[in-house]
């Protein structure tokens, strides 16, 4: 018996069943081939305007590595940002995350709400609802926050947190008589 060899067996398949399996194969290339010619706006586009961060050093490396993606004007467009459908998603997902906070854009904003939008940014980080998971894996692994990133994205978005914002506490002080 040592010398026998051991046979795979495999089950058969009906000539119907084959025959529609290959028509689902050439069906899903066909959509496949077909999805790449629905144009997605802005993908491999950048926004021209910029705003340089007054954040320290370590506090903006970890930014560009964990948020500039979505939330600035300096989005990193890979290659599968042009494949469909993820292409559709990746530009969804930057455009939700500019509209939700777009450090580019803070010229155009007054300090209070910049203060606003950091503390909103930390109860996200806190929360652990950013960065989403689906940036982070497979293909950001280096996004991931450590400890020691919280920490100093803390002490960075929360620096001004006790400062009353502007024009909020004057109406709370009571008349003088």
């Amino acid at each position: 018996m040592s010398g026998e060899a051991t046979v795979a067996y495999r089950l058969p398949m009906s000539p119907r069943l084959k025959k529609l399996l290959r028509v689902g194969i050439v069906a899903g290339i066909v959509v496949f081939v077909g999805l790449q010619l629905v144009p997605v706006k802005h993908v491999g586009v950048n926004p021209s305007d910029r705003f340089k961060m007054d954040a320290p050093p370590a506090v903006e490396a970890i930014l560009r590595r964990t948020c500039f993606d979505c939330h600035t004007n300096e989005t990193r467009w890979p290659l599968y940002a042009r494949i469909a459908p993820g292409s559709w998603l990746l530009a969804r997902d930057v455009h939700t995350g500019r509209e939700h906070l777009n450090f580019s854009e803070w010229g155009d904003a007054d300090e209070a709400t910049r203060r606003s939008d950091l503390e909103n940014a930390w109860e996200q980080v806190e929360a652990g609802s950013m960065p989403p998971w689906f940036y982070i894996y497979p293909f950001h692994l280096d996004a991931k926050l450590s400890a020691e990133d919280k920490a100093l994205l803390k002490s960075y978005f929360m620096k001004d947190a006790g400062k009353p914002k502007e024009g909020g506490d004057k109406a709370k002080e009571p008349a003088k008589p």
